[in-house]
């Protein structure tokens, strides 16, 4: 029988094993590099605050460095044919897919996700490699008539060029593969700055792909701590001509205003502050699987968490009686070990801010019902948490929570639930949870929201598209929408060939 302490014992063996091999460099033109001046910075386990390993920290310097790559290979890559280019992304899929294990316990180590989860992503990022091989032999444009009959209109795609791609840090497989999928299926060449807090896992996938068949210069990947400074001479370079972000809505509206120099194709992918309402007519035992699904996945570090839980109030009561039952079950602790479902949030700064939001919301009459305070453990842990009462003053209402905590409001009808559920600039995704599909229709209609889980908590699919509306973001990623992103249309005027 293999006990706690074995299983403990391996994967201390499998994390120094896999750290051991790492490449740590900067990946640029299909080679590892030191940065510029030979800069490293540290990377922690969240779980402990150990340091796991040092990284290359990208210059301005090495940035243009990685462009002047993606320049040099754009021409050749763009010219490549779109079933070689498929071939290349399927065989990145089923390199990522071999090497699941690896990924997922490089993602714990670093963002603190249970491995449980960290497994989840690691096919879910997978499989926007396989959905975008697919999609690249499925680029097509059309050739008609003119309304007047005197011409023929021609519609052609082609790659817009090398794209400047940005990936956050709580989901660090599969924000790089739900942006590099679509840019090489597209004929793009790409230079990726994944987040300075969890670039272990994108190194990982440099390595995959050039492994897979990507040429050199295809791919760039330039980890740094100092962002801004990094990529903003990518931005106004006139040979950078997409920008993809993912990330806060304060970070992308700089970056856009940064794209506006050189007029960027840009995606924009931001914050989010979702609200999850529950009928009266609601499934309640679904609601509340789903509510913990929508909240407590990646530790509600996520864009698409459940921010304000909105319950009708003859329902409310039993709503929240059934969740705190499961959130009492809930197990924290490092994401490696066994039976953990809820780890450490990435780093001090984020927990701060998750526990100041909670003390804000008491002191705005907030009702503790479970949680609310920091543990006295090393690591950046935060407990699951559910609060019920918090006036409209609370700042958990605006702004987005990043943490486990469960904000319970009631209202009294369909009309109060729409107002107080669109009362947000965001608007990424909502959550209704109903039995009638007049309602879960109505609420697709009135509700200002880019994606709606009608009856469940989690709906993100790499071949469905995910965005938002207002300031949540322009653009879609997945879905064919997601290599729509990536093209220019070009249109040709023919003569009538018939004249």
């Amino acid at each position: 029988m293999t006990t706690t302490t074995q299983r403990g014992e391996d994967v201390r063996d499998r994390q120094e094993a896999l750290l051991g091999a790492l490449h740590t460099g900067l990946f640029i033109d299909g080679e590892w590099r030191e940065a510029a001046g030979g800069r490293r910075f540290e990377v922690e386990d969240p779980a402990t605050g150990e340091v796991l390993t040092t990284v290359a920290d990208a210059t301005p310097e090495d940035a243009l460095t990685a462009l002047d790559a993606a320049d040099r290979a754009q021409a050749a890559w763009a010219r490549t044919a779109p079933r070689e280019r498929g071939e290349i992304l399927r065989r990145a899929f089923e390199a990522v897919t071999a090497r699941a294990d690896d990924f997922a316990l490089l993602m714990t180590l670093e963002m603190g996700k249970p491995l449980t989860e960290a497994r989840g992503e690691a096919t879910y990022g997978a499989e926007f490699l396989r959905w975008f091989s697919e999609e690249a032999v499925r680029v097509s444009g059309r050739y008609n008539p003119a309304t007047d009959g005197r011409s023929r209109v021609l519609v052609t795609k082609r790659p817009v060029g090398p794209c400047v791609l940005i990936t956050p840090w709580n989901f660090p497989l599969a924000m790089a593969t739900r942006k590099i999928g679509p840019a090489l299926a597209a004929g793009c060449t790409v230079v990726l700055k994944p987040a300075r807090l969890t670039p272990l896992t994108a190194l990982l996938l440099a390595d995959v792909l050039a492994e897979a068949g990507v040429p050199a210069g295809v791919v760039n990947v330039i980890p740094t701590t100092e962002a801004g400074a990094t990529t903003g001479p990518l931005l106004r370079d006139p040979r950078t001509r997409k920008l993809s972000f993912t990330g806060s809505t304060e970070v992308g509206r700089s970056l856009l205003a940064d794209a506006a120099g050189q007029v960027l194709r840009t995606s924009m992918e931001l914050g989010g502050n979702a609200p999850f309402l529950v009928f009266e007519d609601a499934d309640v035992d679904a609601a509340v699987a789903g509510a913990m699904a929508a909240k407590f996945r990646n530790g509600g570090e996520a864009c698409t968490a459940a921010n304000r839980f909105l319950v009708h109030e003859d329902v409310a009561e039993e709503f929240t009686a059934k969740l705190l039952e499961k959130v009492r079950g809930v197990k924290a602790g490092p994401g490696v070990e066994d039976g953990v479902t809820l780890g450490p949030l990435v780093e001090r700064k984020q927990r701060d801010k998750v526990a100041e939001l909670v003390d804000d919301a008491v002191a705005h009459g907030a009702r503790v019902l479970h949680g609310g305070e920091v543990p006295q453990a090393p690591g950046w842990f935060y407990p699951a948490t559910v609060l019920t009462g918090a006036d409209a003053g609370a700042r958990l209402h605006r702004e987005e929570i990043f943490g486990p905590v469960v904000s319970i409001t009631t209202f009294r009808d369909e009309d109060e639930a729409v107002r107080l559920a669109n009362d947000t600039e965001y608007g990424l995704i909502s959550f209704v949870f109903t039995r009638s599909l007049d309602r879960g229709l109505r609420m697709a209609e009135v509700l200002e929201t880019g994606m709606l889980g009608l009856n469940s908590g989690v709906i993100s699919n790499p071949a469905a598209p995910f965005g938002g509306v207002k300031q949540s973001g322009v653009g879609r990623e997945g879905a064919h929408e997601g290599i729509e992103e990536y093209l220019e249309t070009v249109y040709v005027g023919i003569a009538d060939p018939m004249a």
